[in-house]
């Protein structure tokens, strides 16, 4: 990791999340509860074959993936030490043998075309360089792989949408979070093939499953 300004600032971001690890699943899950209660078991569920989840946090997305999935080959890479040692503790309480490991979402330790599914959810808000991330999610999947990813984006609202822009001008610099940020802009300008979408509450939830370019 870099010395340098940048260096430090992600060093003091890791620590913030660490410190919000063991607190972080309380917290989210109540709004979670009231945004988008089914989000997750929707998304998780299509995933199939060799599976990554990329900043999987607290492991929240554990249990919806199809057995066959956590049977075999699933991994999961998380930057902040704190909520991957939470994240191990929830597989283990399940029963899960999945491999979870320290990784950057913006440099996957990962060969090329190496996955079927990748999984992001309700975590790109926070990687500093969402674009980066994107780009090395469709690297490890293989052609005809599913991308599928879920977050809190710009509303489509216009209102909603200044207030987000206002919200930003707070939460990038104290926290490294964005509220408005459209991942689903960068897949199609990929050439990523949409095979489903949805987009709820003012269009600030929104998910999508995108295939790879044969």
């Amino acid at each position: 990791m870099s010395t340098g300004p940048v260096g430090r600032r992600a060093q003091r971001l890791r620590r913030h999340w660490d410190r919000e690890a063991t607190g972080y699943d309380r917290a989210f899950m109540a709004a979670e509860r009231r945004m988008f209660p089914d989000v997750r078991r929707r998304l998780c569920g299509l995933a199939r074959g060799r599976t990554l989840e990329v900043a999987l946090g607290t492991g929240l997305n554990l249990e919806h993936y199809p057995a066959e999935v956590l049977s075999g080959s699933f991994t999961g890479v998380e930057w902040s030490p704190g909520m991957l040692d939470v994240a191990r503790q929830r597989a283990a309480r399940l029963g899960h043998p999945v491999d979870l490991r320290l990784g950057d979402a913006q440099a996957l330790d990962l060969t090329d075309s190496c996955m079927d599914t990748v999984v992001c959810t309700f975590s790109l808000c926070a990687v500093a360089d969402d674009r980066a991330a994107l780009s090395e999610m469709v690297r490890v999947l293989r052609p005809g792989g599913l991308l599928l990813l879920a977050d809190h984006v710009a509303s489509s609202s216009w209102p909603l949408r200044a207030l987000q822009g206002l919200a930003d001008l707070v939460s990038v610099p104290a926290v490294g979070e964005h509220f408005s940020r459209r991942p689903m802009r960068w897949v199609t300008e990929r050439g990523l093939v949409v095979e489903r979408h949805e987009r709820t509450r003012a269009g600030v939830i929104e998910w999508v499953a995108a295939t790879v370019p044969r």
